[in-house]
C-alpha cells in the first residue's frame, strides 16, 4: 500500500524542487491552517519567497525547519514578498530586523501598505465598505467586534527594503522574473523561474481553492476583472509547476488557471440566474445568501462571520464585473445599490 502523503500544513522543511524547499508556518484561528515559506538555495545564502506571519514562535518555527537542512535564520539574505497580507508579509520584516534580511515586495503594494499603517488596526475596513453596499449592515458591526481585538503592532508594516517591478530578477546561481498578478491585491507578484519550470504564486493560483478578491485596504477598484486578467496573463506564460502559498506543491499551472477560469465563469452565469430570477432588484448580500459556498457546497448561513463577508464581497466583485458587462443593471445611488435584470 502507498503511504498516505501528509497533510500540506504539517510543519517541517520539504523538498518541493532541486535547490528548494517548502516550510509550511501554522496560521493561528485560520481555516488556511498554514502559510508556505520557500527556502531557495542561491550564491548569495537563503533567498525566501514569502516570509510568513509575525507571532511569537514562527521565527523560531522557521528556525527549526531550516536546521534540519543545515541552515538558519542567519543564512537568510533576502526575503521576496508576494503581496502584504500578514501571513506573507510581517514575518519577513522581523527577519530585517533580527538578520539583516533584504525585503522586497511588488510596488502596487505600496498604497495599501501605508493604509494599513494609516488605520492601525486589523478591522478590514474597505470589505466593510463593500459589506454596507451590499445591503449587509448587520454583519458590519459583528466583524468589527472581531477583528478589534487583535493585536497590531506598526513595526510589522514598515516599507520594503525595494519596490519590485516586473521583469528579471537576478539571484546569482538562479534567475527568476517578476510578474504582477492583481486581483487578490492590487499589487500581488508571482515569481516564475523559467530555468526550472517553477511558479511561485503566492496567493494567485492555489491548488484546491479559489483566492479571495481584492481583500485589501485600498480603494476597491473591479479587483475580480483585474484576477480573471491575470489569470490569462498566466496561462499565456510558458507552463510551470505550480508553488503555492497555500497547499501542497507540483502540477500544471496551465491546468489549474483553466479549472480557475471555468469557476468564475459557472459563478457568474448562477450570479446571473440569480438576479434574472428574482421578481425584484436584489442587494449582493441577498444574492451571496442565496448561494452555496466552498468545495463543500455549505450554505451562507453556516458560513461563519469572517467568510459570510468574503462571500459577499466576492459576489460584488462579480456583479460589478456583470454590470460592466452590461448584463445586470445596477444602481449605484441606492444606499445599498441593488441589482436587477439589464
Amino acid at each position: 500500500m502507498i503511504p498516505a502523503r501528509p497533510d500540506w500544513w504539517a510543519p517541517g522543511c520539504f523538498e518541493a524542487a532541486p535547490g528548494v524547499h517548502r516550510i509550511p508556518l501554522a496560521l493561528p484561528n485560520d481555516a488556511l491552517r498554514a502559510v508556505n515559506v520557500y527556502a531557495i538555495e542561491t550564491s548569495d545564502g537563503l533567498v525566501l519567497i514569502d516570509g510568513g506571519w509575525h507571532l511569537p514562535n514562527t521565527a523560531c518555527e522557521l528556525d527549526a525547519a531550516l536546521r534540519t537542512i543545515g541552515r538558519g535564520l542567519d543564512d537568510v539574505s533576502a526575503v521576496f514578498v508576494t503581496h502584504i497580507h500578514r501571513d506573507h508579509y510581517t514575518l519577513a520584516v522581523e527577519l530585517r530586523r533580527q538578520v539583516g534580511a533584504r525585503v522586497h515586495l511588488g510596488r502596487a503594494e505600496a498604497a495599501g501598505l501605508r493604509a494599513v499603517r494609516e488605520l492601525g488596526s486589523n478591522v478590514p475596513v474597505s470589505s466593510l465598505r463593500e459589506l454596507a453596499r451590499a445591503g449587509a449592515a448587520d454583519l458590519v458591526q459583528v466583524v468589527i467586534a472581531l477583528t478589534e481585538p487583535e493585536a497590531f503592532d506598526a513595526a510589522d508594516w514598515e516599507d520594503p527594503d525595494s519596490w519590485l517591478e516586473a521583469g528579471p530578477l537576478d539571484l546569482g546561481s538562479r534567475q527568476l522574473e517578476v510578474v504582477p498578478t492583481p486581483g487578490h491585491t492590487k499589487g500581488h507578484v508571482v515569481f516564475h523561474d523559467l530555468h526550472s519550470g517553477l511558479m511561485f504564486t503566492g496567493d494567485h493560483v492555489l491548488p484546491t481553492i479559489t483566492p479571495s478578491i481584492g481583500f485589501e485596504l485600498s480603494d476597491w477598484g473591479r479587483p475580480l476583472a483585474d484576477y480573471l486578467e491575470s489569470l490569462a496573463a498566466m496561462r499565456a506564460r510558458p507552463d510551470a509547476i505550480l508553488m503555492p502559498a497555500h497547499g501542497h506543491p507540483g502540477g500544471s499551472l496551465h491546468d489549474r488557471v483553466t479549472v480557475l477560469l471555468t469557476h468564475h465563469q459557472e459563478r457568474f452565469q448562477q450570479i446571473l440566474d440569480k438576479v434574472e430570477q428574482a421578481t425584484s432588484p436584489v442587494t449582493g448580500a441577498t444574492v451571496a445568501g442565496g448561494m452555496l459556498w466552498t468545495r463543500r457546497g455549505r450554505t451562507f448561513a453556516s458560513l461563519d462571520p469572517f467568510n459570510q463577508m468574503i462571500a459577499i464581497c466576492e459576489t460584488m466583485a462579480h456583479l460589478d464585473v456583470l454590470a460592466d458587462r452590461g448584463l445586470v443593471a445596477a444602481a449605484e445611488d441606492d444606499h445599498p445599490t441593488v441589482f436587477s435584470a439589464a
